[in-house]
């Protein structure tokens, strides 16, 4: 059977198809560095959702282990993705004469990413396809709270509070976090239109992860692990890699819908993964030459910031009598998993 017309779509590996780059090198530098380094390293680090909820583990321990723990579950999710796909090629029938024909797209413009959608509505009796459609209204509803929480712990706490109105009582950032939900439930909706631009879910959360998170992680590696940065090259670093970001999307071809000018030969996801190396090198380098523009914070002030800085009592793992509870061996244990799997399913 003939797939070349299904754009890479039953592949395990979709390459040059994933990015839209014509060049096969540059979408293995894409997928590895912009989103396997970038993206990926950016959203289980510097995700606000993902940091919330390690900054509210009951210890230290507990915080480390957090991000690693979510490691396992991780693993399994191409399973959940693949299996069902492969029964929808089998089962559904605009999808299994696609497959038979070799074809991208069928009658009505359906595709292969409608194969969930379209096994729910075949396969599924009534009462179970009222389960899984509240199932997924469960796992929207879900997201979008644990996102909105985060916004309002970062509106009214980290900057309402930490640069607006200093030293005032706890009603009055509460009912400022209140006022903050009330807009971050209005901007979610607002930017629901925005995201209809998109050609799928998956390209519009790597769009916004490439203006977010990316020159975030490049702040927070740099600042880990270097005592010499200052604050001010932090912002500005910041803000640069955000601009570089939303620079690349403005030239590529579909990143921001009609907007975009189409300079730069790039769209989808590699539009994506370009924005966010992007917004990383020049956050990276803005950072360095500021730095060296303006004075370090004190040695004694960076304790539990830079690494180099922290004493190594501070790092042990505590309450570490089994594998599990140690986030050093827990982390070998889920590395190990994954090398099994990738070598298993490559």
């Amino acid at each position: 059977m003939s797939t070349a017309g299904t754009s890479g779509q039953l592949d395990s590996w979709p390459g040059t198809d994933l990015t839209g780059f014509g060049s096969s090198f540059w979408s293995v530098v894409g997928i590895v560095f912009g989103l396997g380094f970038v993206l990926s390293f950016g959203y289980w680090t510097t995700n606000f959702v993902e940091v919330q909820r390690a900054m509210a583990s009951k210890d230290m321990n507990s915080a480390k282990r957090a991000p690693i723990i979510g490691t396992f579950p991780k693993m399994f999710i191409p399973f959940i993705i693949i299996i069902p796909g492969m029964l929808a090629a089998v089962l559904v029938n605009p999808l299994a004469s696609m497959k038979a024909a070799g074809s991208a797209s069928g009658t009505d413009d359906i595709t292969y990413n409608d194969s969930l959608l379209l096994l729910m509505k075949q396969i599924l009796p009534n009462g179970l396809l009222g389960v899984a459609i509240a199932g997924l209204l469960a796992a929207f509803m879900a997201g979008m709270a644990a996102n909105i929480s985060a916004f309002n712990t970062v509106t009214s706490y980290d900057l309402w509070q930490t640069y607006v109105q200093k030293h005032k009582p706890d009603d009055f950032y509460t009912f400022f976090g209140r006022i903050a939900t009330v807009v971050a439930t209005v901007l979610a909706i607002g930017t629901s239109y925005f995201a209809s631009q998109f050609p799928n879910m998956m390209t519009y959360l790597q769009t916004l992860f490439g203006f977010f998170n990316a020159p975030l992680f490049a702040t927070f590696i740099l600042g880990m692990f270097w005592k010499r940065m200052s604050a001010t090259a932090g912002w500005v670093g910041l803000v640069s890699g955000t601009l570089a970001a939303v620079t690349v999307a403005f030239l590529s071809e579909d990143a921001f819908g009609s907007l975009s000018t189409g300079t730069l030969n790039l769209s989808g996801q590699g539009a994506s993964f370009t924005a966010a190396g992007a917004a990383f090198v020049v956050d990276i380098a803005v950072s360095i030459v500021v730095t060296f523009m303006t004075h370090p914070r004190k040695e004694s002030e960076l304790r539990g910031l830079v690494y180099s800085l922290t004493p190594k009592e501070d790092l042990l793992d505590e309450h570490a009598d089994h594998w599990w509870l140690a986030p050093t061996k827990l982390a070998g244990v889920s590395l190990v998993m994954v090398i099994i799997l990738n070598v298993l399913f490559r």
